[in-house]
């Protein structure tokens, strides 16, 4: 089974808290809120994969976030 079927019933990894949607090529601040908390289902040396305001999986570029204190 390929990992990406099954990310939002995989176990949490960490809370981070997004700092900012300014985006240079995309559009993110419909899937992001600066100040909100997300549960990271996985990450990669560039990108965090969260469950974004869809209610989805998506993958964003690691400097939208800031690690939870």
């Amino acid at each position: 089974m390929m990992i990406h079927m099954n990310w939002q019933e995989r176990e949490t990894i960490k809370t981070l808290k997004c700092v900012h949607t300014d985006a240079k090529k995309y559009i993110v601040d419909k899937k992001l809120t600066p100040g909100k908390k997300y549960e990271v289902k996985n990450e990669t040396e560039e990108f965090f994969f969260i469950i974004d305001n869809s209610g989805k999986v998506g993958g964003y570029y690691k400097d939208y976030f800031e690690k939870e204190k």
